[in-house]
């Protein structure tokens, strides 16, 4: 702060020096263009006084800001040095803009002369909104081009709107940031127009005066403490729209419209608060196009990854020989409009022809296969199953019941004429297409096929029936029988045939040892 203050101090001495007729600074150097009769050697020195140098260089920028509409002759040294003993450098401008360089005698007194002051830690331009103006005050008290894109420490800038008599703020640069008035009230009497308190580091006003809402100027003026504008004949304060009247009854502060209902009525906007204003802005998931929030998120889920735009919407399409599924809007299922349709297959390189298990078909039709190439072929429901009380109507993938003439349609298959007792026709006589009920593995002619199988495989087990019976009727046991096997038969006896069988039994025995 006590560097700031000394070099303060220096630029504050500089204040005598004369006016330039412009200047504009870059984020290296200023220039400034200076009036005045002078020879090259007080030019050098006019430059030198005000802690610069008469200028060694200008690009073509510089000279465009500097010289644009100007007249005249001026000193500069492009070499740093004198060219000769008595002839310098200067520069020439007519009206239409044409820079010549030349050689002058030194002694000469031309028009003015161009200074350049080096910088450190510049600013920048102060960004404000609406009908503000900023001007910007130099240290080296010159006016600077508002163009400039860089201002030196030391420089002063003021905000003022147009029509109004006080400033809307005032800044001082340093350290490549601008502060606020007041500052510093050491330095340049902290910016107050009247006074500057060191104690509170505020600015103050003489007796009968108060300070203005910009806390920089005085007035006597009621209206003068008014940050907006003031209510003559009531020297009330009132704030300009997008804003409220804050509690001290002259500052104003920002309304958010947002948090007031209605705010962004249309569908897929949203609010936000700005500045003395709002803005309705498309969500996420939404993008503006002809001046309408339109939704885009089903764009992210569709499953073919198709995305088209119908009738101000967005809806999911799909590949060809696909339909956008009646219960999902982002899902996609196979679609056949003709009575054969190449199957859907997975690709399987290793097998020679298509794997039905591989291959797939929209409901209502059945997979075949006809010259290595999988197709769907529709079924014709009508001539497989008897669902209609009437008539039958097939279609690709479904079929119609139909009623005959008098006859009303009901529950989609029945009949029912209007005379009946109780009955009230409520349904149309035409049905929508449903789809089929036949499972799709199953084609027309698939059931002759199975009837056919099935009487065959019962002709075999009869045959095999009989035949095993045949073999069964003439099965001759005798070879089971040994040489030395007797057979016994259980009958009832007496004791004394029991004593005699068991004689002749030992008998036989004790005949068959000798």
């Amino acid at each position: 702060m006590i560097a700031f203050l000394i070099r303060a101090l220096l630029l504050c001495g500089l204040q005598q020096t004369v006016l330039s007729l412009r200047g504009y600074c870059t984020d290296d150097y200023c220039y400034a263009l200076f009036e005045g009769l002078k020879d090259f050697q007080g030019a050098k020195k006019s430059c030198q006084d005000s802690r610069g140098d008469l200028l060694l260089f200008l690009a073509a920028e510089e000279q465009g800001q500097l010289l644009e509409g100007m007249s005249g002759s001026f000193w500069f040294n492009p070499s740093g040095t004198v060219t000769g003993v008595h002839n310098c450098t200067s520069c020439s401008v007519s009206m239409g803009g044409k820079l010549i360089i030349q050689t002058t005698p030194c002694g000469n007194k031309l028009s003015g002369y161009i200074c350049q002051f080096p910088i450190e830690e510049p600013c920048g331009a102060i960004s404000v909104a609406g009908d503000a103006q900023v001007k910007y005050f130099p240290p080296m008290n010159f006016a600077v081009n508002a163009t400039s894109l860089y201002f030196p420490t030391g420089t002063t800038a003021e905000v003022e709107k147009m029509g109004t008599l006080h400033l809307d703020a005032k800044y001082l640069c340093f350290q490549s940031r601008w502060l606020p008035a007041p500052w510093n009230c050491e330095v340049m009497g902290g910016g107050c127009e009247y006074g500057c308190n060191a104690t509170s580091g505020s600015c103050v006003c003489g007796e009968g005066a108060h300070l203005h809402a910009n806390l920089i100027t005085c007035g006597h003026d009621p209206c003068d403490r008014c940050a907006h504008q003031c209510d003559k004949a009531t020297q009330a304060c009132i704030c300009r729209e997008g804003f409220t009247l804050a509690p001290d009854g002259k500052s104003c502060v920002d309304v958010d419209e947002c948090q007031q209902l209605d705010a962004c009525e249309l569908e897929g906007e949203e609010c936000v608060n700005s500045h003395g204003g709002f803005e309705c802005r498309c969500k996420d998931g939404f993008e503006l196009e002809d001046g309408a929030c339109v939704d885009v998120r089903i764009c992210d889920e569709c499953e073919h990854m198709n995305c088209i735009k119908s009738n101000g919407a967005y809806a999911c399409a799909c590949r060809e020989g696909f339909i956008v599924s009646p219960d999902d809007p982002t899902k996609c299922q196979m679609y056949c409009d003709k009575p054969d349709c190449p199957a859907n297959c997975i690709p399987n390189p290793t097998l020679e022809e298509k794997d039905m298990h591989q291959c797939f078909c929209p409901e209502g039709y059945v997979k075949d296969i006809r010259n290595s190439t999988a197709y769907c072929t529709d079924i014709d429901e009508c001539e497989i199953l008897m669902q209609c009380e009437h008539n039958c109507v097939n279609s690709f993938g479904s079929f119609v019941c139909t009623c005959a003439e008098g006859f009303d349609l009901f529950d989609e298959y029945m009949c029912v004429h209007p005379s009946e007792d109780g009955w009230t026709p409520v349904y149309p006589t035409q049905a929508e297409p449903r789809p089929a009920i036949v499972p799709s593995y199953i084609k027309t002619g698939s059931i002759l096929g199975i009837t056919v199988f099935l009487l065959l495989c019962l002709g075999l087990l009869f045959l095999l029936v009989r035949n095993l019976a045949k073999r069964c009727g003439s099965l001759d046991l005798s070879s089971l029988k040994g040489s030395d096997m007797d057979i016994f038969y259980l009958q009832q006896v007496t004791t004394e045939t029991y004593k005699r069988l068991s004689f002749d039994k030992e008998s036989k025995y004790d005949s068959q040892r000798l």
